[in-house]
């Protein structure tokens, strides 16, 4: 059973907030003690790091699920509850993040590099924070937001310097074995590797480089014939490519036509891939039935020709690549990506399927999100706070009509062409 699994999905749940605290103070000798409860702690936040000493994304194949703490709920006298611990989740280097609809949300190549995946909820306000002039004792606290939840799709490339790219038994496996300390499964028959390899091979002069064996490639591999694109990918983030083309094709495919074909595809693939620096070898050269294309190196895994010249030929193209990375991440031209997820701000009205107008955000709906709407002075302290939002006018241009339904979070209230309508009573 295979041990290397380079994509699946993930569920992440940020932790929920804990809720604030309606209390009052109740001590021997103090006449009306003050509201001294306390705000809930905040719910834990869910985060994917790069870790080096990962190698697959195996952990997640039967266990896809990832949630934070919870944080706790405030208590009287002023205590504040705990915020939920941070859940860490660990991926190996070099793991796309991607949303549900494919889009690309974050790109984890480095080591250590981290990003937060599900947000915990908000700690609820205790009623200290409510107290005013007008209402000295609120008998009403906030309640804790639900922490951020979501699918997301991970999908892994290989980190590695040089990718060997060839037909199903070109002798890929083999060439690693030999130039590595990996130990590939190798046989005589096509598609013996169901998942890439990874070698490092040093030089005499101790210059190291990562070395991937692809899984064979076939015409309309692009198209996601045969393994497709799920072996395609692993060559993106390569710095050289060998194309390997085999002097005894089982397939009779002459070595030129395997070349043609391995380019046409990387190239329907991701055009940038035929501007990386790349180097042709011709293998099986002990066995061979054919001549190697021009320009092509003449190597045998089994009798060790060819070679050395080969891993020279590595060497100083990853060299060469690693020299430009170098100076174009000092120049700040750095191809890696970056993206920021911005927090959402504001609030938006959208129709839902009932007909009724729903407010969406994170301000309106903390707005709402009181222990008790019904106790004194808690519908008016919403009230307000929703027309300093701006919901009153949001719902207008929306074209909401007297009678209908508003909803915003889980609660509901019909509105009134009349400056006074979210006066009417909240219901659950």
């Amino acid at each position: 059973m295979s041990q290397f699994v380079d994509e699946c999905g993930l569920n992440v749940r940020g932790g929920d907030g804990g809720a604030g605290c309606v209390s009052f103070r109740r001590e021997a000798h103090v006449a009306k003690g003050g509201p001294d409860g306390g705000d809930g702690g905040s719910g834990g936040d869910v985060w994917l790091v790069a870790d080096h000493n990962v190698a697959s994304l195996i952990a997640f194949k039967d266990h896809p699920h990832r949630r934070a703490g919870n944080g706790t709920h405030g208590q009287g006298k002023r205590r504040h509850g705990a915020s939920g611990n941070d859940a860490i989740v660990h991926v190996p280097m070099g793991t796309a993040i991607k949303a549900q609809s494919g889009e690309l949300l974050a790109d984890l190549a480095a080591d250590g590099e981290r990003w937060l995946a599900a947000a915990g909820g908000q700690g609820g306000h205790g009623n200290t924070r409510f107290s005013t002039r007008q209402n000295r004792a609120p008998s009403f606290a906030e309640q804790g937001e639900a922490g951020e939840q979501r699918w997301l799709r991970l999908e892994l490339k290989l980190l590695a310097d040089v990718a060997l790219i060839g037909f199903p038994n070109a002798g890929k496996s083999t060439l690693i074995s030999r130039i590595s300390a990996a130990r590939p499964k190798i046989a005589d028959y096509p598609f013996t590797t169901l998942e890439p390899n990874l070698g490092v091979v040093r030089t005499d002069d101790d210059f190291e480089m990562v070395v991937a064996d692809i899984p064979g490639l076939i015409a309309g591999a692009s198209d996601g014939r045969g393994l497709g694109h799920r072996f395609l990918r692993h060559t993106e983030r390569a710095r050289v490519l060998v194309v390997m083309v085999d002097l005894a094709s089982m397939e009779e495919i002459s070595p030129s036509e395997q070349q043609r074909v391995l380019l046409d595809e990387l190239g329907a693939y991701r055009p940038e891939l035929l501007d990386r620096p790349r180097i042709l070898a011709a293998s099986k050269a002990d066995v061979a039935l054919s001549a190697p294309p021009p320009g092509a190196l003449r190597i045998s895994a089994v009798t060790g020709e060819g070679l050395p010249d080969l891993i020279r030929a590595m060497a100083d193209a990853v060299g060469e690549a690693r020299a430009e990375d170098s100076l174009a991440r000092v120049a700040g031209r750095s191809d890696d990506v970056v993206i920021h997820r911005p927090v959402p701000e504001g609030f938006t009205v959208e129709r839902a399927d009932d007909g009724a107008y729903v407010v969406v955000g994170r301000a309106a709906e903390r707005t709402v999100a009181l222990s008790d709407l019904d106790a004194p002075g808690a519908w008016d302290f919403a009230r307000r706070r929703l027309q300093r939002l701006g919901v009153d006018r949001a719902l207008a241009r929306a074209g909401i009509k007297s009678g209908d339904t508003a909803r915003i979070g889980a609660f509901e209230f019909e509105y009134h062409d009349d400056d006074d309508y979210l006066n009417e009573e909240v219901s659950p």
